[in-house]
């Protein structure tokens, strides 16, 4: 199996699974008082010290959640619960992913003023387009940090200081689920607010996300009862999967660069091994993060060659995995010619991938494009 589906889920580590057996022997609840909840306590406590400090923020700002979804729901209704009365203004992209782009959607329904800003003619996103847009009524500011279909890096440090400069209450939430602990970088330096990231995204277990919130930053929580993660967010913790996220986080952030390294040569690969080739494009430029790459075959269906790939053990997919094939809204933000729209794959790689697998991707995608019936 050649599995270059990373930016879906990702292979659970061996620490990773380690760290879930050991929560799963600790099986105490942390709120007890007793010696049982404790060590769970303690386990809950050391994990949430990890995600800090790879985030580069103190440890009562970062709370766990069930997932990167439920981490932008809490900004995005949390935000409109605590601040909708006086600033009702939410201003985000159309290329964000649904854990974006469907609560804020809902909250135009509820009557909210959206704007969302597309690309320019080049498929980029500046400050400048972001900014102009902030005025004294912005409550929330949203933008990803790299796209999950493209891999685009948006330029969100610059975004978030020039949103900061019209109007310092504005909330900057941004959506690292592509980024964290793929590109180097601390909560500060992206100047946000608040961060999304997931778990499984990073060979953890689907089912544990975090969210960071910056102290002084008043969101309203969306889960409400016993008072756990301080209040904002009620629910026993699941101390298994918490762990398990805790120590893949742990594992990774040494070598975030080295496997930059690694990843960037075996995007180079690809991009040099179908370039040049007819009715082949690579949609992701040197501005994407080289972890995604979008790839066309014009004229030969996404679907038609995804299973086509996987009868030769290639796993990638169509587009976003929460999309489940459907037609990709985008990629045509994006400026992808419209030849192109209905026959990209995306691949996504980690560092455990190979310049072999690259080169059995390639191949088959060549040796697909030659057999597989064109699109009438």
């Amino acid at each position: 199996m050649i599995y270059l589906d990373n930016a879906a889920t990702t292979a659970v580590s061996d620490a990773a699974k380690n760290a879930v057996n050991r929560g799963l022997e600790v099986f105490g609840n942390p709120s007890s008082l007793h010696g049982v909840g404790l060590e769970a306590e303690k386990l809950l406590r050391a994990a949430r010290e990890k995600l800090a400090a790879a985030l580069g923020v103190k440890d009562k700002e970062v709370f766990f959640t069930s997932c990167a979804t439920e981490s932008s729901n809490t900004v995005i209704f949390g935000a409109a619960q605590a601040h909708g009365r006086r600033r009702n203004r939410i201003i985000t992209t159309t290329v964000e992913h649904p854990s974006v782009a469907e609560p804020v959607n809902e909250l135009e329904k509820r009557g909210f003023d959206v704007v969302r800003v597309s690309p320019d003619d080049n498929g980029k996103i500046t400050p400048e387009m972001i900014a102009q847009n902030v005025d004294a009524n912005t409550l929330l500011v949203s933008c990803m940090h790299v796209n999950n279909e493209t891999g685009y890096i948006l330029p969100v440090e610059r975004i978030f200081k020039a949103v900061k400069r019209k109007n310092p209450d504005t909330i900057c939430h941004c959506d690292c689920v592509q980024s964290f602990m793929k590109l180097k970088f601390k909560a500060k330096d992206l100047g946000a607010d608040c961060i999304s990231v997931s778990g499984h995204k990073l060979h953890a277990p689907k089912g544990v996300g975090a969210l960071y919130v910056k102290s002084g930053v008043r969101l309203l929580p969306l889960v409400y009862g016993g008072g756990q993660e301080g209040g904002f967010r009620s629910g026993t913790e699941n101390i298994p999967y918490i762990n398990a996220f805790a120590a893949s986080t742990a594992e990774l952030e040494p070598t975030i660069m080295k496997r930059y390294e690694t990843v960037s040569m075996l995007k180079e690969r690809l991009v040099n091994n179908l370039s040049g080739k007819e009715e082949i494009s690579i949609n992701s430029g040197d501005d994407c993060s080289p972890y995604v790459i979008s790839v066309s075959v014009g004229r030969i269906k996404s679907e038609t060659m995804l299973h086509y790939l996987e009868s030769r053990g290639i796993y990638v997919s169509s587009g976003s995995a929460c999309s489940k094939g459907k037609k990709s809204g985008v990629l045509s933000q994006f400026r992808i010619p419209d030849k192109y729209l209905d026959s990209t794959v995306r691949v996504s790689l980690c560092a455990d991938n190979t310049a072999e697998d690259i080169d059995a991707f390639c191949q088959a995608l060549l040796d697909g494009q030659k057999t597989l019936a064109k699109i009438r």
